[in-house]
């Protein structure tokens, strides 16, 4: 059995709590040892049935950087429409990707018929092989924290469009689209829209609930989400959210 000790299990959780979504990064190359390890780190995930139903699409060709940053320029310009005043302005302010000036990204995607036709667990919740894929991107992502590496996801893009580019099949999924690379300022000390006041992060004890759900600790929960929309914040589309 691996046993951990005292400084390597407070490692994982220094992981953890410092993860941050990165947007501005160094123009410094990733090595490419560390870059194999991040990608050995993404595939060794919990999957559905060891379906392991992810690929990665490494994307280092400026030109198809530019590409996909098109895209997200022209979605981005989308979801700032959803928005009213005062956030459509703040929402503008944010930078919501590093595309172009990061050296590296990474598309995870999810293959629904790997494994198929009976993949064990997956019967009755069909969706779990895009869970799967999930437990990758945080796998690579906690990984990179340990490496110094930043990681940003880029959800403001259109898949069907990411497809094209990347010559994904039809079937395949692209899941999550991430820019990696040396961050320019470091790791802040909390996440960027925390730092920006455009959320703050809810109180856990408003999210567990023991034994069944306690409607009063999901009214407080809501409460705390709420403060958004009361000042008009919350976007008229889903599309644009950001994991920070």
């Amino acid at each position: 059995m691996v046993a951990f000790s005292d400084a390597e299990r407070d490692a994982v959780y220094k992981a953890i709590f410092t993860r941050r979504d990165i947007r501005r990064f160094r123009d410094d190359p990733i090595p490419d040892g560390i870059l194999e390890r991040l990608l050995e780190a993404a595939h060794h995930a919990p999957s559905v049935g060891f379906s392991q139903p992810w690929d990665l699409v490494v994307v280092r060709e400026t030109e198809t950087k530019a590409e996909i940053a098109e895209i997200a320029d022209r979605a981005i310009a989308a979801a700032r429409e959803g928005y009213e005043e005062p956030r459509r302005s703040e929402f503008a302010d944010l930078k919501l990707e590093g595309i172009r000036e990061s050296p590296v990204n990474v598309c995870v995607t999810c293959d629904p018929t790997r494994g198929a036709p009976h993949v064990l667990g997956r019967s009755s919740m069909r969706r779990t092989d895009v869970y799967s894929t999930c437990l990758a991107v945080q796998n690579l992502w906690l990984a990179a924290r340990a490496e110094g590496i930043g990681v940003g996801w880029v959800s403001v893009l259109y898949p069907h469009e990411v497809r094209e580019v990347l010559d994904i099949p039809a079937h395949v999924k692209p899941i999550a689209y991430l820019c990696l690379g040396y961050p320019e300022d470091g790791f802040p000390d909390e996440p960027v829209l925390q730092q920006e006041g455009w959320r703050e992060r809810l109180d856990v004890e408003t999210l567990v609930h023991e034994g069944q759900w306690d409607p009063d600790r999901a009214t407080n929960a809501a409460r705390e989400r709420g403060t958004d929309s009361d000042r008009g914040h919350e976007p008229r589309s889903r599309s644009e959210s950001q994991p920070r």
